[in-house]
């Protein structure tokens, strides 16, 4: 496996490159992600099953556009690819600051910014991606409430249908998000898609992102996830308004964006994900 790596390395970077020091990281999936060296050169390698080599190429993609499209500091895809069992993902090896992170203002502005350019006139993607693990269907619409009612929430509801679990009658819920988004009118922003405390950070007080899940969508989406599993500091809220003020009724989409990120919860974890999707579907419609 590593000889591959290496070689893999080796080709994109025209230079002989043979790790002499490997260290495996702490890692909140099921990917094993690795820190190689040769004493000179450091890369973040992340390791999957052979099967998911489409999901670390979607990845490389994602990370590619943010750094085309913003002033975030992303890391670079060194190079993708795979052996007779396992697929891997070579990144540039950033070293995320580890004290109290101050400049949660700059994170909120460079978002904004992100979101203020709108380069496309409908809602999607080229290619379908990942949320996590979670295949992501991006088919290019129209309208943007068709969009997320049938490529996000109806997507999810049938991968939780596939294993027996219903928690609402779908047509119900793809309906009420429908004529809940029918007339919001909005540009299509590049979003980061995963936007959540965890795949991000600062490298010397300069904002970082990672972990994509990119398409071309409504800007509150990443402002939506951002406030689910752990909300930010309020100066990032603060920037972000300053730069790209939220509209009024963002507070009452800001559930229906949410559900997105909980059903996908639910479907890789099960377990308490369930009740707290289902709980939070009550509530919509309630």
């Amino acid at each position: 496996m590593w000889k591959t790596v290496n070689e893999h390395i080796s080709q994109a970077i025209h230079y002989d490159f043979k790790h002499t020091y490997k260290r495996q990281l702490q890692s909140t999936n099921t990917d094993k992600l690795f820190h190689l060296t040769n004493g000179t050169h450091n890369y973040l390698v992340k390791i999957a099953l052979k099967s998911e080599l489409e999901r670390l190429e979607s990845e490389a993609v994602g990370l590619k556009l943010l750094t085309q499209n913003s002033i975030f500091m992303v890391p670079d895809c060194i190079v993708t690819g795979a052996n007779i069992e396992f697929s891997f993902i070579v990144l540039e090896w950033l070293v995320l600051d580890k004290q109290p992170h101050t400049r949660w203002d700059d994170m909120g502005k460079h978002l904004a910014m992100l979101h203020q350019k709108h380069p496309q006139a409908m809602y999607g993607f080229d290619v379908d991606n990942y949320l996590a693990t979670t295949v992501q269907p991006n088919r290019w619409h129209k309208k943007w409430d068709v969009f997320y009612a049938e490529e996000r929430i109806g997507w999810q509801l049938q991968l939780l249908a596939e294993k027996n679990i219903n928690l609402v009658e779908p047509e119900r819920i793809i309906n009420l998000v429908k004529e809940q988004l029918h007339n919001h009118h909005i540009e299509p922003s590049l979003l980061h898609g995963d936007f959540w405390r965890g795949n991000m950070g600062f490298i010397k007080n300069i904002p970082t992102l990672f972990n994509p899940a990119c398409y071309y969508g409504d800007r509150e989406v990443d402002m939506a996830m951002s406030e689910l599993f752990a909300p930010l500091p309020n100066d990032f809220y603060n920037a972000y308004n300053k730069h790209y003020p939220l509209s009024p009724n963002y507070e009452k989409r800001k559930l229906i964006y949410q559900l997105y990120p909980i059903l996908n919860h639910a479907n890789i974890f099960a377990g308490h994900y369930l009740t707290e999707a289902k709980q939070h579907i009550d509530r919509l419609l309630s």
